[in-house]
């Protein structure tokens, strides 16, 4: 069954997550139908589109295994390599999901579906917050380094704050990719207002400046302004929405959307890893890796996150973040992974090796005081641990 697409109607929730078993299949058979002679899938189905054969033969694969067909479509080679359709654009990952960026295919389907999951977030909030609406928002997103933009992220963010302020009796919201980049704004903002203030100073500041020297400053820098987190969503696919916005922040959960993708779950705990489970089909509270199967080459798709199921919405799962597979340290959206501090301890051990010094224990931390922000890794050799060992305990 296909539900309507516009989301200013938001009984289009209702069905979507009423009817989010038959939507399910109903996707699953069209990706099938669409991609079953693409050179990957022949490989399993042998033509067919038969689900229950794709469930039986088709391998739950990692980014690795799909690599060697993305690269050759990217390089000029036709599309049906991995999609019925044609291949319009690739989109480049964060890499946060696995410590390196990626390269996923898409074509117009993908912008039209984030277009209707971007647009839901909106008229749910409308029902919590009055007048939402009708005013501006101050985002905090900038052009990447690569870009022809002259300057660096602190300039951009100096000049968001100074249209923001100045225009502060209209903006309704403020908004950012990542978590991270409000915390960055924040921090940028106590150390800079009044630098910021003296560069505004027509008499349209003076209303905040008092408060701003305030040394307690509001929860969330705001009389309790709502931190909301509204949609999940990743370069392989939409996911979700949050139906609850005015939720606390790690009490966040997402409604997944069921014409998406086609999504599957393998457990995340031991013991289960090789017990997959549909999207009705998971339990409350159970832990579960998403394997994704989309319109443009990912079929069983493996993206690294880990999710806890944390109640249902009609027929369709809540799923709450809980952790990235295989990360140690992340600032922003870049990662560092176990793999990249053992390499710098390596080289680090090294050098200690010239000075007589052993390596013995180590651990690390983001440090956010600055911006951007570094790993730390705090090294202990084998001199320190000598003079810690002839000191008393302190407990």
């Amino acid at each position: 069954m296909k539900p309507r697409s516009d989301p200013k109607d938001l009984m289009v929730l209702e069905e979507l997550t009423l009817n989010a078993k038959q939507i399910q299949d109903d996707v699953l058979e069209e990706i099938l139908t669409l991609n079953a002679n693409t050179e990957y899938l022949r490989g399993f189905l042998h033509g067919s589109s038969d689900k229950e054969l794709f469930k039986k033969n088709v391998p739950v694969v990692s980014y690795d295994d799909l690599r060697p067909y993305i690269e050759r479509v990217a390089n000029g080679e036709p599309s049906d390599v991995i999609s019925g359709k044609p291949i319009t654009q690739f989109i480049l990952s964060s890499g946060t999901s696995g410590g390196k960026q990626k390269i996923f295919p898409v074509n117009n389907k993908f912008f039209e579906d984030m277009t209707f999951l971007i647009s839901l977030p909106s008229f749910i909030i409308s029902k919590h917050i009055k007048n939402i609406q009708q005013g501006k928002t101050l985002s905090f997103l900038f052009a990447r380094r690569k870009s022809t933009t002259p300057c660096d992220n602190k300039q951009a963010m100096y000049c968001h704050f100074l249209c923001g302020l100045f225009q502060r009796d209209q903006v309704v919201s403020v908004a950012a990719s990542f978590g991270s980049g409000l915390v960055g704004a924040i921090t940028f903002l106590e150390k800079h207002w009044k630098e910021m203030c003296g560069n505004i100073r027509s008499g349209h500041v003076n209303l905040i400046e008092e408060e701003c020297r305030e040394k307690s400053w509001k929860e969330y820098y705001g009389n309790k302004v709502p931190l909301i987190s509204p949609l999940y969503t990743s370069s392989e696919t939409m996911f979700g929405v949050n139906m609850d916005p005015l939720c606390k922040p790690e009490d966040v959960s997402y409604t997944f959307m069921p014409n998406m993708s086609y999504f599957e779950f393998l457990p995340a705990e031991e013991g289960n890893e090789g017990i997959i489970v549909d999207l009705v089909n998971v339990k409350l509270g159970g832990y579960y890796e998403p394997l994704i199967t989309n319109y443009f080459g990912l079929h069983r798709y493996r993206m690294g996150d880990i999710l806890q199921v944390s109640g249902f919405y009609n027929n369709a799962p809540q799923f709450r973040f809980v952790r990235r597979k295989n990360m140690v340290l992340s600032i922003t959206v870049e990662v560092t992974t176990e793999e990249d501090i053992l390499k710098a301890l390596n080289n680090a051990t090294l050098i200690l090796k010239s000075s007589n010094l052993v390596l013995m224990e180590f651990t690390c931390y983001a440090d956010v005081s600055t911006i951007p922000g570094e790993s730390l890794v705090i090294l202990e050799d084998n001199v320190l641990a000598r003079f810690f060992s002839d000191k008393p305990p302190l407990f």
